[in-house]
């Protein structure tokens, strides 16, 4: 085969490719709407233009199928024929064998040896017996469509739209519409390859001289240098900013503003709208539907929602597995949901939207929804917890069991699903690509599963941190906050549940991944020295479970290029590679890897584990909104949120006296301020008092202040140090050991008194506002 040959080929299989495509959707498009001769005439077209090219290039296997699925679309053009399930089944069966052909060609040059006789029997056969439009209306059987002769002649070139064949001039070549080699150019430079409606003309189309075909390695190449150019941009930064220079900062800041731009108009010809996956699912979900015997409509939105092709290429089979499973498990039987009070019609909607850099995907049904308990059940049987643990489970967690490998509640196999197979493949595919997927279910309601996933792999946000000396990216879209303990707060805020180091951040239990033990870097007397000084803490998300992550330094966030790493390198801890702006070497972590080598999250579930990171589920009626502080002698307690207006602090040096009591001013009023070690400790007998700075140590001291509002004006009640807010419940209680305090409670784990504030302000001489004397209580 000549260079010619070989190019003719594979722009016949490109365009064939694109067609073909296009026919599965107008079909089952067409099956709604039977009746539409215009759209009837495009598939026609399309068929006669695969079919003619076929004969030029000497494939006359292809042909011949091609060939009697262009005799039965004839009739339906012609309306000899009506457009039925059967018919439609057919043709696109007939589809199907085009494009298994068309693989066979493009893997190794000829047509290969499967066998369509039944496809071909079936086609002629609905050629001849087919449905008539009146026979259709009238009942009656439609009278067998005698071929008498020889098939029709193809019409000639000059009766079909001209746009469509190209003279064969000087040699044959192969038939390529204008309109499909437009849209091809413009799917690969605009990322909209999504065809016009059939029947629309080609003259609204771009034209072909303002669009061009590029292949997609030569896009890879323009992504691999601009990748190149991004790493020798950060590099010259870098420089830049080290030298005194103000030219060479011109000219580095102006390479930033090209290079950047670049970048982006680059990345652009990456995109693509994710409709170009989505629109095989209305072809997909008729055929399932079908085998399940079942009515389900397909609705779509954000189908233009862009992202990158290495992304729309990952997703596509998990996206097609979630489909499959809502038809198949999701969506009732029409009879059970005509019983159910539903339309018979079921609904599958794909959603799809940009929310913060990330593409979020929703596939939803409106069929029975998940059933907790036989998931909870099942669970039990397969030994992964007990009916104790089980019961202990969230919603949430019941849920995402489905995503275990083996795990299926299907009452039995069939051709789609219920082998306990797929879904655990979905939610590693799509984590393979650093997303994360979620399902939601209401009993009788539906089922929703959500994917979330990067735009792009190729350049991405990163935070640079240092551990050991070394250097390491974490992906910014695992990153929720950064926290920096300072030594004190690591000494009394570190605990240990089980043996593993968790910080309670806002109430919640953080479990604590220590880079450089994961990494074995770990010095001998390293937790010893670790006490003694600050540390920072990286709080990452994965499988939606949080963990904190603790490095030496925190650098900062830029953009870097992903590289990824030889097989010889590959391990769960990194996800690839990046080149840094003084042409070091940086590891970008796996942070999903990082997590399951902590066992921080691991693919058994155990809820025993879950329930040690992450506290006992409590009902959310019972829970209360508290501030915890520390009170004197480093006591725990606690008082609700919504007894106090508002929490500050102020320079002890800020502190006045007013005859017997110490205030400050605050919001254009004279705060009054109770010092709660003085009210606690009942320390009556000092009349008279040091000064507050001397109290607090220093001058320069700050002191934090509970401000309640007491009588229609506010007090300060002075603690220790206040700690965090948490949700929690009371339900274990302890009468009180002292005025001043309502109860002991166990909150957060931790036995904490719940402070009565009437009770203290009147006990430090508060209960009127109005001068008196001996008030000594007052702080001091």
């Amino acid at each position: 085969m000549s260079i010619d040959d070989a190019e003719m080929v594979r722009e016949f299989l490109t365009e064939s490719y694109e067609n073909l495509d296009r026919l599965d959707r107008e079909l089952v498009s067409l099956e709604k709407d039977p009746q539409n001769r215009e759209a009837l005439a495009g598939v026609f077209r399309t068929i006669h233009t695969i079919k003619g090219t076929c004969g030029f290039l000497g494939f006359g296997k292809l042909e011949k199928v091609a060939h009697v699925g262009e005799n039965l679309l004839s009739l339906l053009r012609d309306g000899k024929l009506l457009l039925t399930p059967e018919i439609t089944t057919a043709l696109l069966a007939m589809v199907d064998a085009v494009r298994q052909i068309l693989g066979q060609i493009q893997a190794t040059g000829q047509e290969g040896n499967a066998d369509n006789t039944q496809l071909l029997a079936d086609l002629t056969r609905l050629h001849a017996t087919g449905i008539s439009p009146e026979s259709a209306s009238t009942g009656k059987p439609a009278p067998p469509v005698v071929q008498t002769q020889a098939p029709p002649a193809e019409p000639k070139p000059e009766t079909l739209p001209k746009p469509e064949v190209l003279a064969p001039d000087p040699k044959p070549e192969p038939v390529v519409t204008t309109e499909a080699a437009a849209l091809k150019a413009e799917a690969s430079l605009k990322a909209e390859s999504a065809p016009a409606a059939s029947g629309t003309s080609s003259a609204a189309q771009p034209s072909s001289n303002e669009t061009i075909r590029v292949g997609v390695t030569l896009l890879d190449k323009l992504m691999t240098l601009v990748g190149e150019l991004v790493l020798a941009r950060n590099q010259l930064m870098q420089y830049s900013n080290r030298v005194e220079d103000a030219g060479l900062q011109a000219v580095t800041q102006r390479m930033n503003l090209i290079s950047t731009e670049l970048q982006e108009e680059v990345m652009k010809t990456r995109m693509q709208p994710i409709g170009n996956v989505w629109s095989q699912f209305p072809r997909t979900v008729r055929d399932v539907a079908i085998g399940c015997g079942k009515e389900v409509a397909i609705e779509m939105e954000g189908k233009e929602t862009e992202l990158d092709k290495t992304i729309i290429e990952a997703i596509k089979d998990p996206l097609t597995h979630l489909v499959r499973n809502s038809v198949d498990h999701g969506i009732e039987l029409p009879e059970a949901r005509l019983k159910a009070g539903k339309p018979r019609m079921g609904r599958l909607t794909l959603r799809a939207f940009h929310e913060g850099g990330q593409v979020n995907i929703e596939i939803s049904d409106d069929g029975a929804g998940l059933s907790r308990e036989r998931i909870r059940q099942k669970a039990i049987e397969r030994g992964l917890m007990n009916a104790e643990q089980a019961a202990r489970l969230t919603d949430r967690e019941i849920f995402n069991l489905i995503f275990m490998a083996g795990f299926s509640t299907a009452e039995k196999v069939t051709n789609v699903s219920g082998r306990g197979v797929g879904m655990d493949v979905v939610k590693t595919n799509v984590e393979k690509i650093g997303g994360t997927v979620d399902v939601q279910s209401a009993a009788g309601q539906g089922t929703t599963v959500r994917v979330k996933i990067p735009l792009t792999l190729a350049i991405i946000p990163a935070l640079i941190v240092t551990c050991a000396g070394d250097r390491y990216a974490i992906p910014q879209v695992s990153l929720l906050e950064l926290v920096r303990l300072e030594a004190e707060q690591v000494r009394t805020g570190i605990e240990l549940v089980h043996g593993v180091p968790v910080y309670r951040l806002r109430g919640q239990l953080l479990p604590l991944v220590y880079l450089r033990r994961e990494l074995k870097m770990e010095e001998p007397g390293a937790n010893e020295k670790r006490e003694q000084e600050a540390i920072n803490i990286v709080v990452l998300q994965a499988d939606g479970r949080q963990f904190g992550l603790m490095v030496d330094k925190i650098n900062d966030t830029q953009e870097i290029v992903v590289k990824p790493l030889g097989k010889q390198l590959k391990i769960k801890t990194f996800a690839g590679a990046s080149i840094m702006g003084d042409g070091k070497i940086a590891l970008i972590l796996d942070v999903m890897g990082l997590a399951q080598r902590a066992n921080v999250v691991n693919e058994a579930h155990d809820h025993e584990s879950a329930e040690m990171f992450f506290g006992a589920v409590t009902a959310e009626k019972d829970k209360q909104t508290f501030l915890l502080f520390t009170g004197p002698d480093n006591a725990h307690m606690a008082v609700p949120l919504d007894t106090l207006a508002r929490l500050e602090e102020f320079p002890a040096s800020q502190v006045e006296r007013s005859g017997t009591r110490w205030v400050t001013q605050y919001r254009g009023e004279i705060l009054p301020l109770v010092k709660l070690a003085y009210v606690l400790e009942e320390r009556r007998k000092r009349l008279r008092h040091p000064e507050f700075a001397q109290e607090t140590e220093a001058a320069d001291a700050r002191i934090q202040v509970l401000v309640c509002n007491h009588q229609g004006q506010r007090v300060g009640l002075v603690v220790e140090r206040i700690v965090d807010i948490v949700d929690d419940t009371t339900e274990v209680r302890y009468p009180a050991s002292r005025a001043g305090v309502l109860c002991s409670a166990v909150v957060q784990g931790k036995v904490t008194e719940l402070i009565d504030i009437p009770a203290i302000l009147q006990s430090a001489g508060l209960e009127s506002l109005q001068p008196q004397e001996n008030h000594a209580e007052v702080v001091q």
